[in-house]
């Protein structure tokens, strides 16, 4: 019972960050997950599960206020279904505890992106443009890499695409969350269809996948009304510190065996944690313009 409400906290606190960012949902889940000592393939294997209903819904939201550009969505789609089916198999094939580390170092990198994303990226101004062949042929590898990493590391699909397309500025921002949205259904599908065949039905502990869930619907409503006052740019610093935390202590946990040292490194990243907050928080007062809450990282992407 006390790991079915530790589940349903880690899908809380998940979708009051995806809720309130438009992504992250993936990342923090497996970050939880992973610190209460869930086995890779099963926490990919249950975050992915407990999105089915959630990507649905969000894509067909999308799709009803015409947010989505179909030529986009069938070429990121597809190959992007492809690449977390391959992802998945190759999850159940590796050992648990060789594979954690690496896991626990691109959830850290995820931490490290979306404050890049969100501190830096977002307020950069660019008027620069690409062909759109060029782009057109990009996205078929892109999907495929994201299906990819995203099966493999519990999460990804949403920042990897959702980043890209919007550096890129092929589409406009609203068709390029509503397309990654819309096409992040079926590639959950394949990831979950995957770890079905090759982990099994029986290793899938669908109490967790409930909780997850459940803990996930409660926070909706919450991030939505969140989101309505609290600065983007301050969830972020927070998403991507809680991030960057869990997996530093995670590979703490498997490389360092002085207690001083990890005592030291942890304390290190939780005061930058406060003081980067803290700078974000005095930065909005002084410039509240900087942060509309029209941002265009909020469109349920995971």
């Amino acid at each position: 019972m006390k790991k079915l409400i530790i589940y349903a906290f880690a899908g809380f606190v998940a979708q009051m960050i995806d809720g309130s960012l438009g992504m992250g949902f993936g990342a923090s889940s497996s970050s939880i997950l992973l610190t209460f000592g869930v086995a890779p393939a099963i926490v990919s294997a249950t975050v992915h599960f407990s999105q089915i209903a959630t990507t649905a819904a969000s894509g067909i939201s999308h799709l009803k206020f015409k947010n989505v550009h179909r030529p986009t969505l069938y070429k990121l789609t597809i190959p992007g279904a492809v690449g977390a089916f391959i992802g998945g198999a190759i999850l159940t094939h590796i050992n648990g505890d060789l594979i954690k580390p690496f896991i626990a170092v691109f959830l850290l990198m995820m931490g490290l992106y979306i404050l890049y994303q969100f501190l830096i990226k977002r307020h950069r101004i660019s008027d620069e443009r690409v062909s759109q062949s060029r782009q057109s042929h990009f996205i078929v590898p892109q999907g495929m890499f994201a299906g990819l990493v995203d099966a493999i590391g519990g999460g990804g699909w949403g920042p990897i695409n959702t980043s890209i397309m919007l550096s890129r500025k092929r589409l406009e921002p609203r068709y390029a969350i509503g397309t990654v949205s819309a096409s992040e259904f079926l590639v959950t599908l394949s990831a979950s269809g995957s770890f079905i065949i090759f982990l099994g039905i029986h290793q899938i502990n669908w109490m967790t996948v409930i909780a997850l869930a459940i803990g996930g619907a409660i926070a909706a409503p919450i991030a939505a009304c969140l989101v309505k006052w609290l600065s983007v740019d301050i969830l972020a610093v927070c998403v991507g510190g809680l991030i960057i935390f869990t997996n530093t202590n995670a590979l703490i946990t498997y490389f360092l065996t002085d207690n001083h040292i990890a005592t030291l490194i942890r304390l290190v990243i939780i005061g930058l944690w406060g003081i980067l907050v803290i700078y974000v928080v005095i930065k909005n007062k002084r410039n509240p313009s900087i942060n509309q809450k029209k941002s265009i990282v909020q469109g349920g992407i995971e």
